[in-house]
């Protein structure tokens, strides 16, 4: 059931409705009706794997008690281990093994050693990167005493399975979530108002640029070797737009989603594309990520203190992993390499938190330096991006090089027969809105509100049907 599909239009408002007029009486009631709410949307995706997020949310919610009651370090740590070691084998059997065994037997035929490894061929369960680490989140801040172990298993089950951020985030905390979903809720007409401007600013962003975009990218990317570098330099930028549209309008629809029940979820995307530098761009980007591996990976690794070599060894091991946890494909630790790349200059130069402030713009030189540093920012993205996109590292050098050494700079038609740039006005009219609305909470308000929710609507149904390309990038993540 995606976002963007009439069983989700039939699905939200029976919820809504029944949530604030039959359930509302009490906390106990309103969070039982969102749970089963949640497993039924989880179970419309494949209802096998909901054993498995109830495995899951089980051990963690079991596990963190028995740390919290455990009046010893030695079982505190076996407690914690057990729950950490389970989670991470159930992720990596089941995301990362056939990559693994290939790997493997790749590297043993290259030394004259050939055997069929055994693969598994097991589904990927939707989402399973993501409330795996809502769990690991808890279960680390408990045995950090950053927080208490939550009794009620209904309230933390919610706020593992809660439907708006359960397949594609953003990551929430206990901190943030959990005080809230322990408390009664009333409605809200401000809050929900932002709650629907949020959904159709997102719907725009993935079936107005996601979708269009995707046509595109699609197109030059799967038949990449008959393009010449115009088309391939524009592919680069088309999928950079479709994967921010795609990513970004799934986090404002679920931040929107989720405002209408009174819940409020963390922010994920702050403009990343007008970004200075590409530490501003992942302090932009993915937000819950970044600031997941932040808190839990990079700062016990020692973050940035220590000696120049301990911070380079953190920065790489944060954006390989970053890299990996996108998937088991040597493309995306490629991806996390290149940015580590990119990074490193900015770390020993002590620059990676130049670029803290809002971004504004005056007439003068200033202003053309802060122009050049986002748009040379964009291009080095866009082309870690092919990396992102491409089917495999070989490929995406040869896109590169191809891009690099054409010297072909002619319109293109593509199978659909259209040029391959047309696209570029409706993206520049949309870089337009979104510099706009950099510095506002919500994205359609403010003055002429209903003029904009009424052009949002009509974009969306002008362009809803031009592609048939309606997934979710994240949801195989």
């Amino acid at each position: 059931m995606f976002f963007n599909s009439l069983s989700f239009a039939v699905f939200l408002p029976i919820i809504f409705l029944l949530y604030w007029f039959v359930f509302s009486k009490s906390k106990l009631t309103q969070n039982g009706l969102l749970l089963l709410a949640s497993y039924f949307f989880y179970s419309c995706w494949d209802w096998r794997f909901l054993f498995l997020l109830l495995f899951s949310t089980f051990l963690d919610y079991y596990t963190g008690i028995q740390i919290e009651n455990s009046d010893s370090k030695k079982k505190r740590k076996i407690w914690f281990w057990l729950s950490i070691g389970t989670n991470l084998g159930f992720l990596g059997v089941f995301k990362y093994y056939d990559f693994f065994a290939l790997s493997l037997s790749n590297l043993l035929s290259n030394v004259g050693i050939k055997e069929n490894p055994l693969l598994l061929h097991w589904i990927l369960p939707v989402g399973i990167s993501f409330y795996t680490f809502h769990g690991l989140s808890y279960v680390i801040d408990i045995y950090k005493s950053r927080i208490k172990a939550e009794h009620n298993p209904i309230d933390y089950a919610l706020f593992v399975s809660y439907f708006p951020l359960l397949v594609a985030g953003p990551i929430e905390r206990a901190t943030h979530l959990l005080p809230q979903v322990k408390e009664k809720r009333s409605f809200n007409f401000q809050q929900a108002k932002d709650g629907v401007f949020m959904i159709v600013w997102g719907l725009v962003k993935k079936v107005v640029i996601a979708d269009t975009c995707a046509t595109y990218a699609n197109a030059i990317f799967d038949h990449y070797e008959s393009m010449n570098a115009l088309s391939l330099a524009l592919g680069a930028v088309y999928f950079a737009f479709q994967i921010y549209g795609d990513f970004s309008g799934y986090s404002d629809m679920a931040i929107g989603i989720s405002k209408l029940f009174g819940l409020e979820l963390l922010r994920n995307f702050n403009y990343p594309y007008f970004s200075r530098d590409i530490a501003e761009f992942w302090r932009r980007w993915h937000i819950s990520l970044s600031s997941w591996f932040r808190d839990y990976v990079y700062i016990p690794l020692g973050g940035s203190k220590g000696s120049k070599v301990k911070q380079v060894r953190n920065v790489f091991i944060i954006f390989l992993l970053s890299g990996f946890w996108h998937g088991a494909n040597w493309t995306y630790i490629a991806w996390g390499f290149i940015n580590a790349l990119y990074f490193l200059p900015l770390l020993l130069r002590n620059k990676n938190r130049s670029n803290i402030e809002v971004i504004s713009l005056k007439w003068n030189l200033d202003s053309v330096k802060v122009i050049l540093s986002i748009l040379m920012t964009f291009v080095l993205t866009c082309l870690a991006w092919v990396f992102f996109r491409a089917k495999s590292i070989t490929a995406a050098f040869d896109y590169i090089k191809r891009m690099a050494t054409n010297g072909i700079f002619q319109s293109q038609y593509l199978a659909n027969r259209r040029y391959n740039y047309e696209i570029l006005i409706l993206i520049l009219i949309f870089v337009s809105v979104e510099w706009n609305n950099r510095i506002k909470q919500e994205p359609i308000s403010g003055r002429f509100s209903i003029l904009r929710l009424a052009l949002c609507f009509g974009a969306i149904l002008a362009l809803g049907t031009y592609s048939d390309y309606k997934a979710f990038i994240y949801f195989q993540f």
